[in-house]
């Protein structure tokens, strides 16, 4: 069966760098970047499953934490459909250390990729940035 998902996204800026986790869709052959975050548990509002998930993934503490849109993104990975509707959020890290270097570690619980991707390299086609429309929202805000 499939459904929606509801994702809490992170959008964490180093100047015009994001930070982003790193992925592979294997079915088309294809490097791509998303913010870190994830699924938001019942109960759970979305600002609570981003601080949540960033504690799994990084085992990092956000401040100043302020919802800025919501996404619609409908697509396919690993050859299967997917829905979901992000929450996307700007924070900041409260442990400046990470803003320090480039290659930030892994994500814990995966061990996907954890960099600063420039945004230069998306607006040149250079990367990839999901979800769809993330990049024209960030370039719109300047």
């Amino acid at each position: 069966m499939t459904k929606i998902r509801p994702l809490a996204l992170g959008v964490i800026r180093r100047g015009e760098d994001l930070l982003v986790f790193e992925g592979r869709d294997h079915t088309e052959g294809v490097t791509y970047h998303r913010p870190l975050g994830g699924g938001i548990e019942f109960g759970e509002t979305a600002a609570e499953a981003l601080h949540r998930e960033f504690q799994e993934e990084l085992a990092a503490e956000l401040t100043s934490v302020e919802q800025i849109a919501v996404l619609e993104n409908v697509y396919t990975y690993e050859g299967r459909p997917g829905h979901e509707i992000v929450f996307l959020f700007t924070a900041d890290l409260t442990d400046k250390t990470f803003y320090e270097r480039d290659e930030v570690g892994v994500v814990l619980d995966d061990g996907a990729r954890v960099h600063w991707l420039p945004m230069a390299d998306v607006a040149g086609g250079r990367a990839i940035l999901y979800p769809d429309g993330l990049a024209d929202l960030l370039s719109a805000q300047g």
